[in-house]
């Protein structure tokens, strides 16, 4: 779905009433209650938490008195606290605030200082609905000293921002006077530029989009950027069942390149993905001193021995006398890079690779660092390149630091596509996936669990066996999209594991072992049995 200005999103709202005939009530009503769904998914204890509720005057503040209203009758005890003057509220914010006086209580502002955010245990659940996507101008008076407040609260406390941080600026990410920093937002319909931009990704934490009525259609026609939500909704078109004549060279044989002597769990993750992601075949292609242990962990990956080094990884004699042409020949994708190592004559052997590409190449890892320093010599128009960089890595390649790469990361993300003529997905929170000439999208599934050793690679994996399977004839667009629906599918099955292991726990085998779930729920949000 496109990402939404402000003043885009009131259009959304006001059609959605006017031509749609959904009231505004209706929308309010819907949006409260996504959220109180979304808590009582996201902390299954939730009701024996302590649970505060902030809410001002305008509507956010409205949707803020559905969320305590759904959440008391799902057990929970909110405690809500209003920061203006109840003769204030107007329309549907009012009619919400008559509403949960007549059933709970309305705790006066003044009691939210520091000391009494400070002081709320670990497990506390805040609920954020002061300021909406109306901010202008700077955020003073009380509202900042609340706003404040909340920031300082205590560690393990979780705090869920509804529809935007409040302060944000909802166009540009900009922060002017205060601004929530949040865990997790809960954005209605489609998330709004700011929260993709600048300051502002950083402010939403976790996106979550909840639909509340508005169609799909009016989002399309009023929407006119070229930025996307990366969705399930936006990759319907992958949830096609297989043909029953299909066979295994239907879906493509994916190489990877990948793995030396004491790396070889990259090798192994890689190549276990990109099976699971749904590739017909996979062949890992290794130093042949590692090639044993790959070999044994999955039976069902072909491997190739490949020359190697004194230091076990990959010689540059591998490329004599035509054999890794050889090799290459009636592969639909190549992956290259996890688990390879810095040495001088690997990456020589990298850097040849990438520059006589004839398939799809996803290039991570190991191989990316063979272009440090040189990211001009990634420019070639005559092949497909899919980069998949972290920041520290984008920041090598460009010369660049990690602060400036995050700081910009779209325009980041969106300027190397144009100078390497390739596929730049820049990893991390909000993944950014950008080409030249192509919507870039922003990726709308993950979480901080995956912030582990592992899970590049299996992202790495994950790209080759969807290029393997759908990458037939594509260009620069359609090696776009496969992209962006791998990121999705990759954080899916991350979110899946989550759910069951928690953030510190997880690692990055899990999310292979996830991603047969990732796959049914993603059918399941497309309509498919």
């Amino acid at each position: 779905m496109k990402i939404l200005t402000a003043s885009e999103m009131r259009e959304v709202d006001r059609l959605t009433t006017e031509r749609y005939r959904v009231p505004s009530l209706t929308l309010m009503e819907n949006a409260g209650r996504s959220v109180a769904k979304f808590i009582g998914r996201r902390f299954p204890n939730f009701a024996g938490r302590r649970v505060i509720v902030v809410c001002g005057k305008g509507n956010n503040g409205g949707d803020g008195f559905v969320v305590a209203r759904h959440l008391q009758k799902m057990g929970a005890k909110p405690e809500v606290y209003f920061a203006g003057n109840p003769r204030e509220a107007k329309g549907p914010a009012a009619t919400n605030l008559s509403r949960w006086k007549k059933i709970g209580k309305l705790q006066p502002h003044v009691a939210l200082t520091q000391k009494f955010f400070e002081a709320l245990p670990a497990g506390t659940i805040i609920v954020d609905a002061l300021l909406g996507t109306g901010v202008r101008g700077s955020v003073g008076g009380r509202l900042r000293e609340i706003i404040d407040a909340i920031n300082e609260r205590q560690p393990g406390t979780r705090l869920i921002a509804v529809d935007i941080p409040s302060g944000l600026h909802a166009d540009t990410g900009e922060v002017e006077g205060a601004a929530i920093v949040a865990d997790e937002t809960v954005t209605f319909t489609a998330p709004k530029t700011g929260m993709v931009t600048g300051e502002g990704a950083h402010r939403a934490g976790i996106v979550r989009a909840a639909q509340i009525g508005s169609p799909a259609e009016l989002v399309s026609e009023i929407g006119k950027g070229n930025l996307y939500w990366s969705d399930a909704s936006e990759w319907a078109s992958y949830s096609a069942p297989r043909r029953a004549q299909g066979n295994k060279g239907d879906y493509g044989h994916a190489l990877i390149v990948a793995g030396s002597v004491g790396k070889t769990g990259a090798a192994v993750m890689a190549s276990w993905a990109a099976l699971r992601a749904g590739a017909g075949l996979v062949t890992v292609a290794t130093p042949e001193p590692a090639l044993p242990v790959i070999a044994a962990h999955t039976p069902e990956v072909m491997t190739e021995p490949l020359a190697a080094t004194h230091a076990g990884t990959i010689s540059e004699k591998s490329l004599e006398g035509g054999l890794f042409a050889k090799l290459l020949a009636g592969k639909r994708a190549l992956a290259i890079g996890p688990g390879l190592s810095t040495q001088t004559e690997t990456q020589n052997f990298v850097r040849r690779i990438v520059a006589d590409r004839s398939v799809p190449i996803v290039l991570d890892a190991d191989g990316l660092n063979a272009f440090a320093g040189r990211a001009i010599e990634l420019k070639n128009s005559a092949g497909l390149l899919c980069v998949t960089p972290h920041p520290g890595e984008m920041a090598r390649l460009l010369g660049s630091t990690i602060e400036e790469v995050q700081a910009r990361r779209i325009e980041v993300a969106r300027q190397a596509a144009s100078d390497w003529k390739a596929v730049v997905v820049l990893k991390g929170n909000q993944t950014v996936i950008a080409a030249p000439g192509a919507p870039t999208f922003i990726n709308s599934t993950g979480n901080p669990g995956m912030a582990t050793g592992g899970t590049g690679d299996v992202l790495t994996g994950i790209l080759a066996g969807l290029v393997a399977q759908f990458g037939r004839g594509i260009n620069h667009t359609g090696f776009a999209q496969i992209a962006a629906f791998g990121v999705y599918l990759h954080g899916l099955a991350g979110d899946i594991a989550y759910e069951e292991t928690g953030g510190a726990p997880l690692m990055a085998s899990d999310l292979i072992r996830h991603l047969p779930s990732a796959y049914k729920r993603f059918y399941a949000e497309c309509g498919r049995e």
